[in-house]
């Protein structure tokens, strides 16, 4: 940690490798942040640095409105990792960019303008992303995207009079990361998948931090046993050693892409480079299946929470699947001080943007069983110093 002028506190991040984060001054912590569940495989993950180097001796970007090998079969293998009827891709840098796509084709394919969402979501901070977010800052940016509806999460009656054969798509994330983990229960989620089909709406699932086994399973709607029409998939798609997110659709939504296939244009989408890198890291997530270890690994960290919450009271509940857990302080300076108190016991953590009063904890899901305890080490001493 230093400090700047103001005398806060500010870390800077110097050597990372696997579950750890070496700042400027040589303190050693457990990523606890992952960059928002970007390095699902660890930090500076040895197999995608090998094949990021290959890449680029035998590679380049590649032009982004030209097919390629490299996109080509990374395309293959997503369309064969992610679980239904999701066989397209369009690759993008960031989730929120993805988040404009989706919506862009939803409205594109239906022609229709409606689109729905519900609250306490974060989906980015570009226009349609922003727009569906529950930012607390997007007061500031005044009017954004039109024709966007807010229901209340897991309200039956409020989806069913929203949606309407008007709406484009229905908008939300499995697990709502940043609102203290706020799980969608099954019986709503395929009550809005019924309503979708209803209607000719559809269904779009941000799994930008619950993808790729975060959650347990290697996507947050295999709890549920339904699938979206449209899937947003974050930058752990290549181990955050690459800029890269993608969106993932049906062979249905497609036929609007043959019509108009210049209707998202990003010159850095679909790079050559990370297409390799991506394709390595799909290789390590089917080799390895990391959502295993974050079923097993998760629940330790839960018990150990739950033991806590149980012995003092400033922890007012916990939510979480596999690695993706939030604990709920009465305030948002209680949570600041037991992040800050947390870097000093080697654990580096940060606020929920949506909730600030939660802390949510989603370290590398290849953490071992002893940086586990030593999580749980630096949960009690934290608690101790709070």
């Amino acid at each position: 940690m230093q400090r700047n002028k103001s005398q806060e506190p500010v870390f800077i991040e110097d050597a990372r490798n696997g579950a750890y984060v070496i700042d400027a001054n040589g303190a050693k912590y457990i990523d606890c942040y992952s960059s928002a569940s970007t390095y699902n495989l660890g930090r500076r993950n040895k197999r995608l640095i090998a094949s990021l180097k290959q890449a680029i001796f035998e590679t380049d970007q590649g032009n982004f409105v030209m097919i390629s090998e490299e996109k080509a079969l990374l395309a293959e293998k997503i369309s064969k990792f992610v679980p239904g009827p999701l066989d397209c891709v369009l690759f993008g840098v960031t989730r929120g960019e993805s988040m404009d796509a989706a919506c862009k084709l939803a409205r594109g394919a239906t022609g229709r303008p409606g689109l729905i969402t519900v609250d306490g979501g974060a989906y980015g901070d570009t226009g349609f992303a922003l727009s569906l977010s529950e930012h607390p800052l997007k007061k500031d940016f005044g009017d954004l995207i039109p024709g966007i509806v807010v229901v209340p999460l897991g309200d039956h009656e409020a989806a069913e009079a929203a949606i309407s054969h008007n709406t484009a798509a229905f908008i939300l994330e499995p697990v709502q990361a940043e609102y203290h983990c706020r799980s969608l229960a099954t019986d709503y989620l395929k009550h809005i998948r019924r309503l979708c089909e209803k209607t000719g709406t559809c269904l779009i699932f941000d799994e930008s931090q619950t993808g790729f086994g975060r959650t347990g399973k290697k996507f947050a709607y295999e709890h549920h046993d339904i699938y979206p029409d449209i899937l947003v998939v974050g930058e752990a798609i290549t181990g955050g050693i690459f800029p890269m997110t993608a969106m993932v659709f049906t062979s249905e939504l497609k036929q609007f892409f043959d019509i108009h296939p210049l209707i998202h244009l990003c010159t850095f989408g679909g790079h050559d480079v990370g297409c390799r890198v991506a394709a390595a890291a799909l290789d390590e997530y089917e080799q390895i299946k990391p959502w295993q270890n974050a079923k097993v690994q998760g629940a330790k960290i839960m018990n150990e929470l739950k033991s806590a919450m149980a012995s003092d009271d400033r922890i007012k509940s916990l939510n979480g699947l596999g690695l993706l857990i939030s604990l709920l302080f009465s305030s948002a300076e209680t949570a600041n001080r037991f992040c800050f108190l947390a870097s000093k016991n080697g654990i580096l953590l940060h606020k929920g943007i949506v909730d600030c009063c939660c802390v949510l904890i989603r370290p590398s899901l290849l953490i071992t069983e002893g940086e586990v305890e030593i999580i749980n080490q630096g949960i009690r001493a934290t608690m101790k110093d709070l």
